[in-house]
């Protein structure tokens, strides 16, 4: 099935992630992670629950479940793009072109930062879930220190808009969160179809 016709449902979970057009870099610096997220806030939170994130030089990761109690927009009662079908799709799209306008600006280039469209895999069982989560944390080589992933924000008690205490209930407890974060021997084959 082509992606841009594989729509986003209510109530499920789904790993979406993208990279760099021909693999470049996506953030140059902490100010370009720090508008993502920001960013993020405005277009993603309203519509998901995020379970886990990575921002990485040149691609990023989420775990996103899609909420079911959405009210839409009356604009996206229409056929074809602007259907509700696609409604959850155009909001991370417009998260990334948000972010391409402003990028594009500061550094007077023009053109598409990221590959279109964003890539998207349906997550359909706790283990996947649990592995995914361990994957994406995993993506830095520092990964315990690392700013931009929610892996911090996990193992806090500080404030955050992450599913924390859902992603920690599938993990059975916080010990058992970073203990299984620890094992970087961790089986990848669930990870094949997900080459950046």
């Amino acid at each position: 099935m082509r992606i841009r016709e594989s729509h986003l449902e209510p109530d499920r979970f789904y790993h979406i992630f993208n990279r760099g057009i021909n693999s470049k870099l996506t953030f140059l610096n902490n100010e370009n992670f720090n508008f993502f997220l920001r960013k993020t806030k405005v277009y993603i939170l309203p519509y998901f629950d995020i379970y886990a994130y990575c921002l990485m030089p040149n691609h990023f990761h989420f775990i996103l479940k899609v909420k079911s109690d959405i009210e839409l927009p009356e604009d996206f009662k229409k056929t074809g793009l602007h259907s509700e079908a696609c409604f959850f799709s155009k909001a991370i799209s417009k998260l990334i072109s948000s972010y391409t306008q402003s990028f594009n600006k500061v550094y007077q280039r023009s053109g598409p930062v990221f590959e279109s469209p964003f890539k998207r895999i349906p997550i359909n069982s706790e283990e996947y879930l649990r592995n995914l989560i361990i994957y994406i944390h995993q993506n830095p080589d520092n990964f315990h220190q690392y700013k931009f992933s929610s892996y911090l924000a996990m193992i806090s008690d500080s404030k955050t808009n992450i599913q924390r205490e859902k992603v920690i209930e599938l993990f059975d407890d916080p010990i058992n969160f970073v203990e299984c974060h620890q094992n970087k021997d961790l089986n990848i084959n669930f990870v094949k179809d997900l080459e950046l």
